[in-house]
């Protein structure tokens, strides 16, 4: 029987998980790239980040933007700039915000063609095809028939 959470057979590759678990981000990196993908999953900074994208804004236009106070929006600003999201320029009295180097814009830009793309996918009807499809779809036709049988 075919389970969806783990093995059929145990079977240990200790030479390929001691070569993986020495390669394996230390935990500051991991504590601090869980921290910044928790920051971008609100919606409204999304949205701020979305504007910021497209051009250096002061907060006024921000919050005109996302329908928000200009109270709440550097609030949001704070957070973002603690976490070297976005950064601010001083011009005289005004203050821009843009985002804060190229690695933001690319895993912005990334993460919006990563949700498009499976958006574009559902509507199609394909759906995104995951390994089990893969290997399903890689097999001749009646031993995909049989795999199919076997789980019925």
């Amino acid at each position: 029987m075919m389970r969806d959470d783990g093995c059929d057979v145990f079977h240990l590759h200790p030479g390929k998980v001691a070569a993986l678990k020495r390669g394996l981000m230390a935990d500051g990196s991991v504590a601090a790239l869980a921290e910044t993908f928790k920051l971008l999953g609100d919606a409204t900074r999304v949205r701020i980040l979305d504007a910021l994208s497209r051009s250096e804004l002061c907060v006024c236009d921000i919050a005109r933007l996302v329908g928000l106070t200009e109270s709440a929006v550097s609030h949001q600003l704070r957070l973002l700039r603690g976490m070297r999201v976005v950064r601010q320029r001083r011009d005289g009295r005004m203050v821009f915000y843009s985002l804060d180097d190229q690695h933001v814009v690319r895993l912005f830009e990334q993460g919006l063609e990563h949700v498009e793309e499976r958006r574009d996918a559902r509507a199609s009807g394909v759906g995104p095809v995951g390994p089990r499809e893969r290997s399903e779809q890689a097999r001749p036709a009646s031993r995909a028939k049989e795999t199919t049988r076997k789980r019925a």
